[in-house]
Formats: C-alpha cells, structure tokens, sequence
C-alpha cells in the first residue's frame, strides 16, 4: 500500500497533482499533450482611458508599458519579437508549442483592418497553437466579436477581459472609465459570437476602498457568468503610478500576505469547478515593486494556497452556488 499524499487523496477532479483548483498549466496540458508557453507581444497599442476617448491617465496602478513590461519594444515587428521571446524562454521550457500573447494596453482598440494584420500574422509563426488577447470589454463591439469568431475558426483563441472589480465605485476610483454594466455587453457580444471564443475574466483583489465582502461580490459575480477563464491578481504598486502616490501618503495600503491567501482560497470556493484558474498571484517588475514585496516570493504564495485548501479539506466551487 503506498503512502498517503496530497496528491493521492485530492477530491477535486480537474487535477493530476495536489493542486485542488483547475490550473491553466493543466487545462494546457489537456487540450495540446503537454506544456505550451506563453510569448508577450506588444503590437503598440493604446487604451481609451489613455488617449482621452474615455479618460486620461490610464488605472491608477497600471505600469508605463500596461502590463507589457515582459514584452519586446513595440517598435519590433510580431516576427521579430515572437523569436526573441521564443529564444529566450527555450531555457525554461523545453516545448514547440507557444501561444503569442497580445497583452501591453488594450489589443482591440484598433479597426478591424490593423488586427488582422497583427493577429493573422502572429497565428502564422512556427509553433504557434492558439492566440491570447487581452482587452477591455468597452472596446468590443459587433463587428470586432465577429472577426474574433472567425478567428477562433483559425485557432485557439482566448480572450481576457480586465473587469478587475464589478464594483462600479471602485471601477471609478481607479480611473477604469467604464461600467459593470458596459462590461457584461462586451462579454455577452463575445459569447454571442461564437461559442469558441474562450473568455478569460481578469479580477484584482486588494483594490483601493474595497473590503473582503466588495472582493468576493466581484468573485460571485464572475463565477456566476461561468467564462471559461478566471484569472486572479495581487494588486501591486509599482513606481510612477497613481497608487504610487496614494501608498506613499498612507491613503492606500496593501494586503498582507496571510490575507491575501486566505482570499484567494475563498475566490476558488466559490468559482465552478470546470472554470480554468489562469493564475491566483502575480509579481511585479523587480526595481518597479514598491509593495508588497512578499509578492516577489510568487511561488511561496502559491503553495500557502495549497495547504490552505488542503487544512479546510476544500477545492475549487465546493461553495459555487449558481
């Protein structure tokens, strides 16, 4: 009889290892037969909450580059720095499988006619299995849904739509520039565009103003559209950015780490089961973290996860209620 494991008593079924939440290197792992890697593009895009259509600014905890800091510098071509990117992550991953990944600012505010030719040509690259596009959901309308279900036709596509909360104060105070009620139009267009089209939901937990029971609201109300993808973040303060100055005057302070697991254990409660968890933690750019710096100890917060699911003999939608 061999010895009793995490692993080998683990109740919650989407999982061959002791993880008790659906992971994407997993769900990865299923749909291809074996381990893809993800290659940060940034096609030198905008946001609308950017460039005045809806804002200026930007969220007030978004780095300069929005979040394409791994990428290469836009001024390169799609080829050019899918290769780079590709090179370098050979050491890590030894795979032939890659997914670029349009991720700095919002990669539909464009027209039609400018995605295309970046998304065309980044699904024609060697190796590549499927195509991830992060966006904001006020910049999908019915032309760009149709052209992203004709896309899904082509390949496996992914779409991540930054909600971040469905709190429409605190989507305010960080300067999102659009609604909750904006954001479900975006994501029922997707959907009624075509049901490939996997959909990834991006929520922030830690947000200025916002208690346990705003966060996990945000949580419910995701889990209940039951997208394909969930992707939870740590909220980080970077330099240069509007929470930057608000952490600096003491009007704005981050979670600690024992909170933030035990959210985040609550959050994978009440998610279903068959939603793939795109990640549950995050860390910021090394000399660009300000706080928390616990954050920078990334797989230390995964594994605390882990044994808090495994000490409240829990899994991912034990509490999902629909």
């Amino acid at each position: 009889m061999g010895k009793t494991t995490q692993r080998n008593t683990n109740p919650f079924k989407n999982t061959d290892t002791n993880k008790r939440y659906y992971t994407y290197d997993y769900y990865l792992r299923k749909r291809f037969g074996g381990k893809c890697a993800k290659i940060p593009i940034d096609a030198g895009f905008t946001c609308p909450n950017i460039d005045g259509s809806r804002g200026v600014g930007g969220c007030i905890y978004c780095s300069g580059r929005g979040s394409g800091d791994f990428a290469e510098s836009p001024c390169l071509s799609i080829t050019e720095q899918y290769r780079i990117q590709r090179e370098k992550l050979s050491s890590k991953w030894s795979t032939d499988r890659c997914i670029p990944y349009f991720q700095a600012f919002t990669n539909t505010y464009a027209s039609i006619e400018v995605l295309k030719e970046k998304y065309e040509e980044a699904i024609s690259l060697d190796g590549v299995v499927g195509l991830n596009i992060a966006t904001r959901a006020d910049c999908i309308d019915r032309e760009k849904a149709e052209y992203l279900a004709s896309l899904a036709e082509k390949t496996e596509l992914t779409v991540e739509l930054g909600l971040q909360s469905s709190d429409d104060v605190t989507a305010s105070f960080i300067n999102r520039c659009h609604t909750y009620e904006e954001f479900l139009n975006g994501y029922r267009m997707l959907n009624e565009a075509s049901d490939k089209i996997n959909v990834c939901v991006h929520i922030i937990l830690g947000l200025p103003g916002e208690d346990r029971e705003i966060m996990l609201k945000t949580v419910r109300d995701v889990a209940a559209l039951r997208p394909e993808q969930i992707k939870i973040h740590l909220l980080h303060v970077l330099r240069g950015t509007r929470l930057a100055e608000l952490y600096e005057t003491g009007e704005y302070a981050p979670l600690e780490k024992e909170e933030y697991v035990s959210l985040v254990a609550d959050a994978l409660e009440l998610i279903h089961e068959d939603t793939v968890i795109g990640r549950i933690t995050g860390d910021g750019m090394g000399d660009e973290l300000i706080a928390p710096l616990w954050s920078r100890k990334k797989v230390c917060v995964i594994n605390d996860v882990d044994k808090l699911l495994y000490e409240r003999d829990s899994w991912q939608g034990k509490k999902f209620s629909k």
